[in-house]
């Protein structure tokens, strides 16, 4: 229990560690029993061995049998842990959580043994071993740079630049500098590499698609299936070039099962632009390159650089403020002024409001409805919408998603629920931060008052403080 105290903001100085990340490497059965309010045993790996090495029906069996030799050193409810992971998380934002049962039960790689952790950012997930550091070479893709002046996305060349970042990727594990040996034996062995994305909002903005809406969850399937789908295609004409992955044999690939069919959620033929049939076949006769193809990594420096938003995340407001050498600046979501600019609306007067409202245009009357549609911000999105929205990418990631979830009030009976919805959906990644908003936002305070008195619109008020969280014990799953 000591370990989820580490980060919080109070208590003993030297009981906590504030500087250090921690995550949670979540069982399916630990999760169970918090549903089902049973008891939890806490054991010695030493002790208790091998519980580290094995997942799912595996994990259970040692684990109850070890439970039911008496082998642990105390019982707890199982409830009483969660509410300390969720105080902590409303707290500090972490730990993050990752479900182990999903991480192995949906890997590639799962043939190599148990995968224990995943990197810092919760995106890549490999296997690791005492003279194996797993490794990843990841690039982004900058989505708005695919949607056409008439707002029509171009999966033909998404999937062309695609299959160019996959040879690229899989030639820099030949020709870096590893600075350990173990690093260079894993990276060689299984040749894993990571394409994510950056700009999913900026693609739907400018594609008119409202962040949560039908036509925005069918797009962000398309897109991932095609980023997918590229880079599966890619690695297997590499394959057949230079040869399969060393440790391809005996992979759920080299089965013809892929990452679609190890979420049970193939294709539909109705509805795809890609030949799936022939590419399995492909793979078939001449393998992959590569072990692990997709991971959906934060963005936060590129995305700046390139002026999009941050990887697969609504915008969490459409003014905020950018830090260079030179000053402070505030910053307008540029598709959101171009619209503006449109309607002969731009002006000091919405301006002022735009600021007054934290960011946000959903209570300034003069803007027309479907124009707030498209631009509500993240804490005016369902997180529901957004997990599942991560549910649906998923079959086609395999490795993870660096998956923010945000809440402006965080509360126990929130966070439970929102964390058991993401469970039961299949993510891998449950979340990697918690965002809340702050008690003040200090851009508030450019805010010309006396204009803001003229359009006659009060200051919204600041966000509540952090709650206290409650004392509820029934896991929510609404």
């Amino acid at each position: 229990m000591d370990f989820l105290e580490l980060k919080r903001n109070t208590g003993a100085e030297e009981n906590r560690a504030r500087d250090l990340f921690y995550a949670l490497w979540i069982p399916d059965l630990f999760m169970s029993r918090v549903e089902c309010d049973e008891m939890w045993s806490l054991m010695c790996p030493t002790e208790c061995p091998g519980l580290d090495d094995c997942w799912g029906a595996e994990f259970e069996k040692l684990y109850t049998k070890y439970e039911g030799e008496g082998n642990y050193k105390g019982q707890i409810k199982a409830r009483n842990i969660w509410k300390s992971i969720i105080t902590s998380q409303i707290e500090t934002g972490t730990p993050f959580m990752l479900y182990k049962d999903a991480c192995n039960g949906k890997s590639n790689q799962q043939h190599l043994g148990t995968i224990k952790n995943s990197n810092l950012c919760t995106e890549i997930v490999e296997y690791t071993s005492s003279d194996e550091i797993a490794v990843c070479g990841n690039a982004s893709i900058a989505l708005p740079r695919f949607v056409d002046a008439n707002g029509n996305f171009d999966y033909a060349k998404l999937n062309k630049i695609a299959k160019i970042i996959v040879i690229n990727l899989d030639k820099m594990i030949d020709s870096t500098w590893y600075p350990v040996w173990q690093a260079e034996n894993s990276n060689k062995r299984h040749r894993p590499i990571g394409l994510g994305v950056q700009g999913l909002a900026d693609a739907f903005q400018l594609c008119r698609l409202p962040f949560t809406s039908e036509g925005a969850k069918m797009m962000n399937k398309l897109i991932f299936e095609t980023i997918y789908f590229a880079a599966l295609e890619a690695s297997c004409e590499l394959a057949e070039r230079y040869g399969s992955y060393s440790t391809f044999e005996n992979s759920p690939t080299s089965k013809g099962i892929l990452q679609c069919d190890l979420w049970k959620c193939p294709p539909s033929e109705a509805t795809s632009f890609w030949n799936w049939k022939e590419l399995r076949q492909k793979i078939s006769k001449f393998g992959l390159r590569n072990s692990l193809l997709i991971s959906l990594m934060p963005t936060a420096t590129s995305a700046q650089i390139l002026g999009n938003n941050e990887s697969i995340e609504p915008y969490t407001s459409n003014v905020y403020s950018r830090r260079v050498v030179s000053g402070d600046f505030q910053v307008v979501n540029p598709h959101l002024m171009a619209d503006l600019i449109k309607l002969n609306l731009w002006n000091d007067e919405i301006k002022n409001m735009l600021i007054a409202h934290g960011g946000s245009i959903q209570n300034i009357p003069e803007i027309p409805i479907e124009i707030k549609e498209l631009y509500k911000t993240v804490w005016e999105i369902s997180q529901r919408d957004i997990i599942d929205m991560a549910a649906d990418r998923g079959p086609f990631i395999d490795q993870s998603q660096s998956l923010n979830l945000h809440l402006a009030s965080p509360s126990y009976s929130k966070c439970t629920s929102m964390h058991f919805y993401a469970w039961k959906k299949g993510l891998k990644t449950g979340m990697y931060y918690l965002r809340s908003r702050p008690a003040v936002d200090a851009v508030q305070f450019t805010v010309d008052k006396e204009a803001l008195k003229i359009c006659h619109v009060p200051a919204a008020p600041p966000p509540p403080t952090t709650p206290t969280p409650t004392t509820s014990d029934t896991p929510s799953t609404s």
